[in-house]
């Protein structure tokens, strides 16, 4: 059986930190398990609507590389602070906040692995863009390098209708989410739904030409992806602040797009991934296909791209292949051999 993190699992040491731009972090800290000293330390970010349990399958073999391994419940999420305001979770912001998630964990100007799923990788991407002393190797899933661009915003993009795939976004953006998804039973269908589960009928609880089907989530069957014990876990702790905060994350492409200018500015080498990279994109992603990954070698200078058949949930989905694939790069690109002989 795979080893993974559990919800109360003894291995967690749970850290806050107060006063980043004025919100308190807590993040989850593993070190590793044979005491010795670790050779590296990963900082790893979650997306929607997720937590830092979602790298519950990745921690142990990260951990089994003697890696110390730092995992923050991100702006809006969990035990970290949920601000209202939209600009907080600017993507330079959300940057800046990890940053000092690290320098908390490790040290200030202390250099890091850093990984992402979904807007955690959106985040990584930009830590690496704004912060790129810091990275020293960076792998992400679903969500590809997209550079930084002139125009327009994302929402003006999708609003156009030239991702069909991401219209979804545009119930996020608006108030019905907020609005429905109100208290923990509410909360644990939707999750359920986001989570591939499916009513009565074998119809799903969320699609992308929609977003969260309302009239189908009284019904949703249970995730073929969570245990009921870590489905209780997510419902409380996403229960905490509600779901302003996470939806606010698809809120500020505008913002993005005004901090990102001055990253335009700077030149083309300012806009590049120059560390090495992996990225796992999910053949079954209904929204992020791995066909928008397809530029990216021509704004990363050093990738490794593999390519899952799962979903969007591709971390719980297919943990021994990916994994596996960690495991392959981080040893080959990263580590240079460091790593403890268990």
């Amino acid at each position: 059986m795979v080893d993974k993190i559990l919800p109360n699992d003894p291995r967690i040491q749970r850290v806050s930190v107060p006063n980043i731009r004025g919100n308190t972090y807590t993040y989850l800290l593993f070190t590793p398990p044979t005491g010795a000293p670790p050779v590296d330390t990963v900082v790893l970010l979650h997306g929607f609507p997720d937590l830092s349990l979602g790298w519950r399958y990745q921690i142990p073999a990260l951990l089994a590389l003697n890696l110390r391994v730092v995992v923050p419940d991100n702006l809006g999420y969990g035990r970290t602070d949920s601000p209202h305001d939209v600009s907080d979770y600017s993507l330079k912001n959300l940057a800046d906040d990890t940053v000092a998630v690290a320098a908390a964990a490790i040290g200030k100007d202390v250099p890091f692995i850093l990984g992402g799923h979904d807007w955690g990788a959106g985040v990584a991407w930009r830590v690496a863009l704004w912060h790129p002393q810091l990275v020293k190797a960076i792998f992400c899933a679903c969500v590809p390098f997209a550079p930084p661009r002139e125009g327009p915003a994302m929402e003006d993009i999708i609003r156009a209708g030239a991702l069909p795939n991401f219209k979804y976004q545009l119930q996020f953006i608006g108030p019905d989410v907020e609005r429905e998804i109100r208290g923990k039973e509410k909360i644990r269908q939707f999750l359920s739904a986001i989570f591939g589960g499916r009513d009565e009928q074998g119809n799903p609880g969320f699609t992308v030409d929609v977003g969260a089907h309302f009239d189908r989530l009284e019904k949703m069957g249970a995730s073929p992806l969570v245990t009921e014990e870590e489905l209780e876990y997510y419902v409380d702790e996403m229960a905490r602040n509600g779901m302003r905060g996470p939806l606010n994350w698809y809120r500020a492409s505008r913002a993005n797009l005004e901090d990102e200018q001055a990253l335009l500015k700077k030149g083309p080498e300012a806009v590049r991934i120059k560390v090495p990279t992996l990225f796992i994109a999910a053949s079954k992603d209904s929204a992020l296909p791995p066909s928008m990954a397809a530029g990216m070698g021509k704004c990363v200078d050093n990738l490794t791209m593999v390519e899952v058949d799962a979903s969007h949930w591709v971390l719980w989905q297919k943990v021994e292949e990916v994994n596996g694939h960690l495991k392959a790069w981080l040893e080959k690109d990263v580590l240079d051999g460091r790593k403890a002989s268990l």
